[in-house]
């Protein structure tokens, strides 16, 4: 047992899978890692009932309205744990001396305030949430290098490219880095088939457990173009040596092939909690809870090439990256729009990549040199998309 005090982990997105997933790991490891902040959105029920198991310093909910439910609930169950509300408390948090590790997984743009507050104070930043990235990717990367900070990504994918390369840089022996993708729960159909598709039928992924934010994102394929943009930032490589490979099992999480020929892939069950553990301990190996991958039970190992005329978002996200600019911004802020209008049902499946078409094309890439200048196209991009979401409600 190490004799040195547990490194503090604050959990942002505490309530959602992957907080759930990075808690179970750091509680396998009490010697090693303690959550000392847990953070959610609006879920105060829930952050209470996950403070009472893991009795972290601190508790953050983004809703100023529910504070006094937190602060109460709190001091119902006698812990000693501090209340905050709002992102700016947040940010103050994970970018305070006492927090060794951030697990970013607040889902959206949301998060992007406070993975800039920990990489700016230098933390190691478990980056689960790939729309920092995609918003203000070098604003991002270019802070953690000044301060120093670690980022290790927690997507599978980019987990997985992390450890062909054992680091977050592509060096220039790299020929190709390869994202693979489950291809999602309509995997197969034509365009004509996705028109009447449900929101139950859109969040059933066949392979991993995910919130319905990102579950539609993987239906719909944006998920893997916003893994793409995110792999651009992380791994410093342009379009030319990137590429997406449909792979249904989902057991090979991505591969990066060498100019000597070599490939190497890195395989593993479908369990966040892997990438997790990586994370925590990296360079070390420590127990993630994950069993072992038995090829015997998996002895087919299928890929493909993605459908974009199915899928478009998948072509919209590469037509961003190719823009750049602010054109990455108006891609992520109009999907989340769009996303979110047909998850109250108000709009089709295929509206999803209508409406971000029609905001990239309403709202060309401008240079993105401030963080002021991305967060105002986001804002554009938002408005426009509810707009034009009059054209696109279902009946």
């Amino acid at each position: 047992m190490s004799t040195l005090a547990p490194r503090n982990v604050a959990v942002l997105g505490a309530t959602g899978s992957i907080g759930a997933s990075a808690l179970d790991v750091i509680a396998r490891h009490p010697d090693r890692y303690r959550a000392s902040v847990l953070a959610a959105g609006c879920n105060v029920e829930a952050l209470l009932t996950l403070c009472i198991a893991h009795r972290p310093d601190h508790a953050v909910i983004a809703d100023d309205t529910l504070y006094a439910r937190l602060r109460d609930g709190l001091s119902d169950a006698g812990l000693a744990t501090q209340p905050h509300a709002g992102m700016e408390a947040l940010d103050t948090l994970v970018a305070a001396p006492d927090c060794d590790v951030v697990v970013a997984a607040i889902v959206g743009a949301a998060g992007l305030s406070s993975t800039l507050a920990a990489a700016r104070a230098g933390k190691r930043l478990l980056l689960a949430n790939k729309e920092s990235l995609v918003l203000a990717g070098e604003l991002v990367t270019e802070a953690a290098d000044a301060a120093g900070a670690e980022i290790i990504p927690i997507d599978s994918e980019h987990n997985a490219i992390f450890q062909c390369l054992r680091s977050r840089q592509a060096q220039a022996e790299v020929k190709r880095i390869v994202l693979t993708a489950s291809g999602g729960p309509f995997r197969g159909r034509s365009r004509a088939d996705l028109a009447q598709v449900t929101r139950e039928q859109a969040v059933a992924h066949p392979k991993w457990s995910m919130g319905p934010k990102i579950s539609v994102d993987s239906a719909t394929l944006m998920n893997k173009g916003l893994e793409l943009i995110e792999a651009h930032h992380l791994f410093g490589v342009g379009r030319e040596r990137l590429d997406v490979l449909v792979h249904p099992q989902s057991l090979v999480h991505s591969l990066v092939e060498f100019v000597d020929g070599s490939t190497l892939a890195q395989l593993g069950l479908p369990d966040m909690r892997t990438s997790l553990a990586v994370g925590l301990g990296w360079p070390a190996r420590i127990d993630s809870g994950v069993g072992g991958l038995d090829l015997l039970k998996h002895p087919r190992l299928e890929f493909e090439a993605p459908d974009t005329e199915a899928f478009p978002c998948l072509r919209l996200a590469w037509d961003a990256m190719a823009a750049g600019g602010t054109a990455p911004a108006v891609l992520n802020a109009a999907n989340e729009v769009a996303v979110s209008a047909f998850l109250q049902g108000r709009i089709g499946f295929l509206s999803i990549p209508a409406l971000v078409e029609d905001a990239l094309a309403a709202l060309p890439a401008a240079p993105a040199d401030s963080l002021e200048v991305l967060l105002a196209a986001d804002a554009q991009a938002r408005q426009l998309t509810e707009r034009n979401l009059a054209g696109h409600l279902s009946p």
